[in-house]
Parts: structure tokens; sequence; C-alpha cells
């Protein structure tokens, strides 16, 4: 796909979604099967107001059914899913067999759809009715409640659903056909490349999701990674859970669990985006928010910085060079703090001093006050800040009382 968006000061290239690239392998099934028209690429109109052409290519065909894969392109988007082959069948169900496989049928062995079977978990398309839609092998199906899809029913979210059966009926309009049809979905190393997702926590088991909204993938999306946090607190949100803890990665989470003893299945990754989490954590109507994390991230919220990416603010020096005047500290040594090269050299610094202690009390009181102002009154604010080289540095105010509310004791 040659079109192009600027991120970053570069030029990246943009991909197809596996929406899209299930959308054009359905179209191009239904067109061999009902047409008799076989074609080496489908064009495919996106969400985005952007038509594509993609390549696919004739896996199998019968009287009956016939299967066609696309190679998903990611563009220049660092995504788990690139090359990935998806492919989908389009089945005729008629007469005795009709009958038969319209029954209430759970899938095969819980996880994935079989050839001919209609589920009670498939899809029916409310404008082609006579169409059906399920999850094959390596497309995951949903084991908990709060997602899109119903629990049993495959990880084939809502656009790329009206994606494929717009697709598909599309086709069945010029062929005048109303009979129904299964279309199966399947990626053949789906359930592999899941375990490099967030389908895992998320109680999606046996393979990857079809996904996309636009239908256009576009490199380093801040979108995705959002919409992906807030999949996991509105599953959490489904189950009434209304204390959420919050780490921006894995050292968050390795603190937080050694430390803390928090449980981590109550907990969400939010990367850089804080401040977009907890909005989704008010949003979500959670009452108390637990933010864990290393102290060269949180340390840039003393200053309001809620997206803590480099590319979008730093501010680390003045933060800690300010605290320490506040504290006590002398113009000299606001001079050596702001020379310093990372959070590490400058509590360094402060410790040699004998400041350390003021001066992350300092920073914990104004982070506390900065997220419980973005999180409002509906919400209890609270963060815990570590280092790697000295363990535990503080807390804002109130997290000690929070931290009941999570019925957890925090080690000695």
């Amino acid at each position: 796909m040659e079109r192009y968006v600027n991120k970053n000061q570069k030029q990246l290239r943009m991909g197809i979604t596996t929406g899209t690239c299930s959308a054009a392998a359905a179209k191009a099934a239904a067109s061999k099967l009902l047409l008799g028209v076989q074609k080496d690429s489908i064009r495919i109109d996106t969400p985005k107001k952007i038509a594509v052409e993609v390549a696919v290519e004739l896996v199998e065909e019968s009287a009956k059914k016939v299967s066609c894969m696309v190679v998903k392109d990611s563009g220049d988007d660092p995504d788990v899913t690139n090359r990935a082959q998806i492919v989908v069948s389009v089945e005729k169900l008629t007469g005795k067999e009709q009958k038969e496989t319209l029954e209430e049928k759970a899938p095969e062995g819980g996880q994935y759809a079989a050839d001919g079977i209609v589920s009670r978990y498939a899809f029916q398309s409310p404008e082609f009715p006579w169409l059906y839609l399920d999850g094959g092998v390596g497309v995951g199906r949903v084991t908990k409640k709060g997602l899109e899809q119903g629990v049993g029913q495959a990880a084939i979210n809502t656009v790329p659903r009206q994606m494929i059966f717009a697709a598909v009926g599309e086709i069945c309009e010029l062929a005048e056909y109303r009979e129904p049809l299964l279309i199966l979905v399947s990626v053949p190393k789906g359930e592999e490349l899941a375990e490099r997702t967030f389908n895992p926590r998320l109680g999606i088991v046996g393979g990857i999701s079809i996904l996309g909204t636009s239908g256009i993938l576009e490199p380093m999306s801040e979108k995705a990674i959002v919409d992906t946090i807030e999949a996991q607190i509105r599953q959490l949100a489904a189950t009434g859970e209304t204390n959420l803890c919050v780490t921006p990665g894995n050292y968050g989470q390795e603190y937080a669990s050694g430390y803390l003893h928090l449980d981590l299945g109550r907990s969400v990754k939010s990367s850089n985006y804080i401040g977009e989490t907890l909005d989704l954590a008010v949003s979500y109507g959670m009452k108390n928010f637990l933010l864990v994390g290393n102290v060269g991230k949180l340390v840039k919220l003393a200053a309001g910085i809620m997206n803590t990416h480099s590319k979008t603010a730093d501010g680390r020096c003045e933060i800690f060079a300010v605290h320490t005047v506040l504290c006590g500290g002398d113009r000299r040594m606001a001079q050596r703090i702001m020379a310093c090269i990372n959070t590490e050299e400058m509590l360094e610094l402060l410790d040699g001093w004998g400041l350390k202690d003021a001066v992350m009390e300092s920073i914990c009181q104004k982070i506390g006050e900065n997220l419980q102002r973005r999180g409002g009154k509906s919400i209890r604010c609270s963060a815990v800040l570590f280092s790697e080289k000295y363990g535990y540095l503080g807390q804002t105010p109130g997290t000690d009382a929070l931290l009941r509310e999570f019925e957890l004791t925090k080690a000695d």
C-alpha cells in the first residue's frame, strides 16, 4: 500500500488492518464461489474513506466452498501480525446439511469453529441475514466479559465484522444469492502470534483478534495503544472492579508485584499515556487509581506532564532542581542537578547532600496534586515511586489508605 504519513519528522508507509485483510479475502472467496470469477486483487473501501487494492490468493475451491488468503502488510508499523496469513472461507449451507449445521452447537473444544458448523456463537449480519461469520483456527475466542464480543464469540471486532459482511453482501447482490453462507476467518499462526499481544491478559484464547476501526494501519499509532488500555479497563469494570492499579511497563509491574504485593490481574500497563489512562479510569467508574512506576518517568507528573514520552516533554532536571531549592538547596546544587544525564545521578547527588528524602517528599506531593486534579472528585489517586538503585523513594499523600482499599500491605 503506497500511502504515507509523516510521523516524528519521518515519512512512513501506512499498512492495512487484519479487518481489511479479512474483508478482502472474504470478498475474493465469495466472488469465486458465487460468480465464478477469480481475482488476484480486491478493492476494499475502508472506513477511513481510503480505497485499497489488496492482493489475494486462492487457497482452496469446490462447488460449495472457496478459501482465499491475504498476507497482511503492516507498512512501517512494528506490528506483530505483519506478514501474517489471513485465510477466509465462504461456504454454502444448503438443503439437509443446512438444517443440521444451523443447530446451536458450540465450537469443537470451545476454541474455534469447524467447517460447516454455524454455532450459537456465530455473528449474523443485520443487513444480510443469510450471512454468518465466525472465527476459525488462530482467531482468538473471548472467555471474559467486558469486550466487544460476548463470552464464547470469536475476537472479531465490530468494524471488521461490518466490513466482512458488506464485502460478501456486495457479491451476493451481484449474484442475486440469498441462501445461507458461512464465512470463517482463520489465521494459521495466530495462536503463536497471540502470545506477543495483549490477548492473554484480556482473556482472549487461541489466537489473535481481527481488528481495525479505520481499516488503515498508521505507523506507531498512539490510538491503538490507548484503545488497548481502554479494552483492559472496560473489562475490569465489567467484572465490578473499582480499584485500578496502573504501571507504565514491565519494571513497574515487577516492583508492584514484588514490593507492594499487588495482584497484577487487576492492573493495566499505561505505557506513556498516564493522563489518558486516568481519564479512562474515571469514564469506567473506577474509584481508586494507584500508579506505580520508576521515578525517571513519573517525576514528570510533578510538572503536570501526563504523556511521559521523551518526545512529548522531559523536564526531569528542571523538576528536581526546583524541588532541591524548595527543600533548602542552593544555586550551586541546582546547577549540578541540571547537568545530570539521568535521575539516578540526581538521586545520588541528593543523597550525598542529605536532601533525597525531602526532595522526593516534595515531588510526590506535587505529583499527587496533579493526578488528583486530572482525575477530579469522583476518583482517589495515589502514586508510588521507586528507582532501580534506591528502591522505594516515596509516595503521594494518602497512599497508605488507598493501599488498604486494595487489601494490600507494603513490605518492610
